[in-house]
């Protein structure tokens, strides 16, 4: 207040005001916080018994034992009661009140870090918590503190209580993967082997790959209310359809988990274990949305076999659309109008369920034009990939029943968990980073992050605090 009412600060700008500002009032606060720890500290009682988990009685009890703690606003000095015993660790009773972490970074510091890591590269995590905080952390600092601060995420899950939908509405779960680039200890053996086999030390020879990325599984669960649609809602013919066209049922409660170190099947078991906390009762109807693996349908039946769920499985309907667009280049030159005709007239075939004719008319078409196999090859592709999934294309009962039939969800998950974050120019990820970062920035999507950071400080509390006395109750 001084240096407002002063000569120098009269001569400043508002935003010289605000800089220097923002650093003494950090300082401020500092104190205001260190001055509070000091006055527990005095007004601290001896206790009569304090013990260890085993039982052990410490009776000795000493004051002064200080420790040093890094906040947001600097860093500190908690001065508190050590109850001593020969040959056993100190027990610090105020320590589990203040519920302060085993390492110097406070839960403050710690949160801030999740947050701003999953914005962005460790780097800019490291600077942008020196802008907002005034402390100086190292990368690995950073990194550390973003794996702790998720390590209780998959238990959270597990230990929530959710509302039940309602028995109309549907339970609709999908699952995709997407690539990461990482380094090569942190690579599946296989993988790994891939990228060592190479011809050539300076560049890919024709044909070979580089092999850097791992697979991270992302699974989605979701409720919505059915909406009935028709394929004129989908693929509309004219302006009047398109007006009339009713949209796709809208997700809700939306659910995300991901996984670079989990394989695929255990993500899918994550992914039918959410869905069960939300229909315990099997009463709602389940739809899978799939892309057309098969290891992942397979993955899937056998957990809906395994639970006793009544499961419907969709193909994504986008993914059946390119198909057919490839094909239609076996067919027309590239850019020719008819091949827009002909691939909406055989998607608006298949939305009526009719994939088997669309996929005899494909190969019809091109025996009829005397194609060689390697000129229809896309064309039999797509039509082995709609006689093979012809079981999960009913899109007639899909769209009566209100049921969606993209998976625009998990894709743009996969986009948003994996790509705009892992895939920053250069980056290359170790397992417990990459892992870290997954898992907040889902739980950040799916709008849990605040209830999980309260169940990770009484995790935190119980962990460090309780579990060092005897039957976890801590002397008060």
């Amino acid at each position: 207040m001084a240096w407002l009412d002063g000569a120098v600060s009269a001569r400043l700008s508002h935003a010289e005001l605000e800089e220097q500002l923002q650093v003494d009032g950090r300082q401020l606060l500092r104190q205001l916080l260190q001055d509070h720890l000091d006055v527990r500290a005095q007004r601290e009682q001896r206790l009569d018994e304090v013990a260890d988990a085993g039982g052990v009685e410490h009776p000795y009890a000493e004051t002064g034992h200080t420790r040093s703690l890094a906040t947001v606003f600097g860093q500190v000095s908690v001065a508190r009661i050590a109850y001593r015993t020969p040959g056993s660790a100190n027990l610090h009773p105020a320590d589990a009140v203040l519920n302060l972490p085993e390492e110097k970074h406070s839960h403050g510091l710690r949160k801030l870090a999740a947050v701003e890591a999953t914005r962005g590269s460790f780097d800019q995590t490291v600077e942008a918590i020196g802008r907002a905080t005034g402390v100086g952390l190292g990368r690995r600092q950073v990194q550390d503190l973003t794996a702790a601060a998720a390590s209780d995420i998959d238990q959270f899950y597990t230990d929530r209580q959710l509302p039940s939908g309602t028995d109309d509405d549907v339970l609709v779960l999908s699952c995709d993967g997407k690539g990461i680039v990482m380094r090569p200890e942190a690579l599946r053996d296989l993988t790994r082997k891939a990228a060592t086999s190479r011809k050539l030390a300076t560049r890919l020879s024709k044909g070979e790959k580089r092999h850097r990325k791992r697979m991270a599984e992302v699974g989605t669960v979701y409720d919505l209310t059915p909406t009935p649609r028709t394929p004129a809602d989908i693929l509309p013919a004219t302006d009047a359809q398109r007006q009339a066209a009713r949209p796709a049922p809208a997700a809700r409660g939306k659910w995300l988990t991901a996984s670079v170190t989990a394989e695929a099947a255990e993500v899918i078991t994550q992914v039918f274990d959410e869905a069960t906390r939300r229909d315990p009762d099997h009463r709602r109807r389940w739809v899978a949305l799939v892309d057309g693996n098969n290891h992942q349908l397979d993955r899937i039946r056998a957990e809906a076999r395994t639970r006793g769920v009544g499961l419907a499985i969709v193909v994504d309907f986008i993914h059946v659309l390119e198909y057919v667009w490839s094909a239609a280049w076996c067919f027309f030159a590239e850019g020719d109008p008819g091949a827009e005709r002909w691939v909406a007239g055989h998607a608006q075939a298949i939305l009526a369920g009719r994939a088997s004719t669309v996929a005899a008319a494909i190969r019809r078409k091109a025996t009829y034009n005397h194609l060689d196999p390697g000129q229809r090859k896309a064309a039999d592709t797509c039509a082995t990939y709609l006689l093979n999934k012809r079981p999960y294309l009913d899109y007639p009962t899909a769209l009566a029943q209100g049921w969606p039939i993209s998976t625009g969800v998990i894709e743009g998950a996969c986009r948003h968990l994996v790509k705009d974050r892992m895939d920053l120019t250069g980056a290359r990820w170790g397992l417990s980073g990459a892992e870290a970062i997954l898992k907040l920035r889902a739980v950040i999507s799916s709008g849990d992050f605040d209830a999980y950071w309260a169940y990770h400080l009484v995790q935190q509390q119980q962990r460090v605090h309780q579990a060092r006395y005897l039957n976890g109750v801590i002397p008060s």
